[in-house]
């Protein structure tokens, strides 16, 4: 039965970024990113060491593809900015993990949300503009 839940919910994930604008890949790789956050610092208290190690790095897979994403010739101080904070949230990620604490994912947790606020504030017009129409 969690098989086929999971293989679903790939199903439904594939059929939305398939149709997604770049703008709401960005946002769903932040909700992806604050979700595996989240399960790996349950995943921690819990003593769970396999899961938390896998929710982490797949947190971590996440905010490396978005920094890698961003246009830094494009994007001026706001893409300095970001890469700054993803450097930041990576570092953060490797030191909960090593040190089994779960305050910096917190920390992580917290910024990404307020980056996620931020671009959800985008006007809906500026939705399908990739980087190479910028």
């Amino acid at each position: 039965m969690r098989g086929s839940l999971q293989a679903y919910k790939r199903v439904s994930v594939d059929s939305q970024l398939t149709s997604a604008s770049p703008h709401r890949v960005i946002q769903m790789l932040m909700a992806g990113a604050i979700e595996r956050l989240i399960q790996g610092k349950a995943s921690m208290e819990q003593g769970n060491i396999a899961v938390k190690g896998e929710r982490l790095g797949k947190a971590l897979d996440i905010i490396i593809s978005l920094r890698s994403c961003l246009s830094m010739e494009d994007g001026g101080d706001i893409a300095t900015n970001l890469d700054a904070l993803y450097d930041f949230m990576i570092h953060q990620i490797y030191k909960a993990n090593q040190e089994n604490i779960s305050e910096p994912i917190d920390d992580v947790i917290d910024m990404l949300r307020e980056i996620k606020s931020a671009w959800e504030q985008i006007p809906t017009e500026f939705h399908n503009i990739t980087q190479l129409e910028m």
